[in-house]
């Protein structure tokens, strides 16, 4: 007669494991794309949890057959890694994805020469500041063509939007052949000097990555990313970067100033064309400061007016003569509110550093009473993730409907 004595201490593993790894696994963004697989992934190089550790133990039949004894010993890390290749092997692609898209400031900004190539060089303090649009990726059944939405009218949504141009080159690039729709919730305004497109473009880039497995890295994305824009190489950094080139030469640096420091953008309707700012630049009359003694300046001391230099504003101005009536407007009426006042850019925002509130003539006069008005603070953000949409924001302006619905 054979005798079999079996001990699990009363577990269903497969059930067990369910329960440990919950039956709604949330997707997240790489460097491990699915949760559920992070979970196994741990038992997996970790060994048991204390889950299994405290309840369950190698099981050890002792069989008795022909004066022989056979020891079977039952693993549970056999089985969880068993598992483990199972959800590796049946986990569902990544197909929703909601992404935060800030904005910069140029805290300074230098423009130090011009090139045979037509462009300038620059040097400038960029930094990323807490406002910035919402977009949402869905995968798209069709292989030949995405689809893009927006909530403000005015936004081209065919490929002369940057984020078009970020999924084709991204598939250029890698091969994919993924398509999306795409919906952008626009808090960001145009024209603004702020890289809001171009803030656009690198988010649709780490997008379309994530959705891919991360086959690119971020290295790799921000190379690729300058032939979309000088702005877009930026906001790969970890937001606090000291530009050269076109801008598309980063060097990442330590944030050189305090995260609560607040401030104020204020954005009139007229917008700055940039080509049109350049063209009236001239460099015999821009500021001799070295940009490296600014940017220690900063480090050292913080923000004040001295150290906010823009090139750009005396060009800018002259195209658009308004823009200076309302930084020496917002300038006088301060009273030592703000620790600077100075225009993003090539224009057309002015910001006041120091304070979240505008001043008092902005809400009285007939003037602008259609002026883009927006509280911020500097953001930056950590390796491997992208930036976190603060809890909450602040911004006013003219609103309109969706012009396109995703079907």
């Amino acid at each position: 007669m054979l005798g079999l004595a079996v001990c699990t201490g009363g577990i269903d593993y497969p059930m067990a494991l369910s329960q440990f790894l919950g039956h709604n696994p949330i997707l997240q963004p790489c460097p491990n794309l699915f949760e559920n697989n992070r979970r196994v992934h741990s038992l997996r190089s970790h060994g048991s949890s204390s889950y299994f550790n405290s309840k369950s133990r190698n099981v050890r039949v002792m069989v008795s057959a022909n004066r022989k004894q056979v020891e079977i010993v039952y693993d549970p890390d056999e089985r969880i890694n068993k598992l483990a290749d199972k959800v590796d092997n049946e986990a569902p692609p990544l197909s929703r994805l909601s992404l935060f898209s800030p904005c910069k400031i140029n805290v300074f900004l230098r423009i130090t020469n011009k090139r045979e190539d037509g462009f300038h060089d620059l040097a400038s303090l960029f930094h990323v500041i807490s406002l910035g649009d919402v977009i949402k990726f869905s995968l798209s059944p069709s292989k030949s063509k995405d689809r893009l939405s927006t909530n403000v009218s005015g936004v081209p949504l065919d490929d002369r939007n940057l984020i078009i141009k970020a999924l084709n080159l991204y598939r250029n690039k890698t091969g994919s052949d993924n398509f999306f729709w795409i919906h952008l919730d626009k808090k960001v305004p145009t024209g603004a000097g702020l890289g809001g497109g171009s803030s656009n473009a690198a988010t649709a880039l780490w997008a379309a990555n994530q959705f891919n497995g991360c086959l690119a890295t971020e290295k790799e994305l921000q190379e690729w990313s300058s032939e979309i824009g000088s702005d877009v190489p930026f906001f790969f950094s970890q937001g606090a970067a000291y530009c050269t080139g076109r801008g598309e030469v980063v060097q990442n640096i330590p944030p050189p100033v305090p995260f609560d420091i607040p401030m104020v953008l204020i954005k009139p309707q007229q917008a700055c064309s940039t080509a049109e700012v350049y063209k009236r630049l001239q460099l015999d009359t821009t500021s001799s400061v070295d940009p490296l003694k600014l940017l220690e300046r900063i480090s050292v001391n913080g923000i004040s007016q001295d150290v906010c230099i823009n090139d750009l504003e005396p060009p800018a101005f002259q195209v658009l003569p308004s823009l200076k009536r309302l930084k020496q407007r917002v300038l006088a009426a301060s009273r030592g509110q703000y620790d600077a006042v100075f225009m993003s850019g090539s224009g057309s925002t002015i910001v006041g550093i120091g304070s979240p509130d505008p001043p008092q003539f902005v809400y009285d006069d007939n003037e602008y009473k259609d002026v883009f008005l927006s509280e911020a603070n500097f953001l930056t953000r950590e390796e491997n993730h992208w930036y976190r949409e603060p809890p909450s924001r602040s911004a006013s302006g003219p609103s309109s409907d969706f012009s396109q619905s995703i079907p």
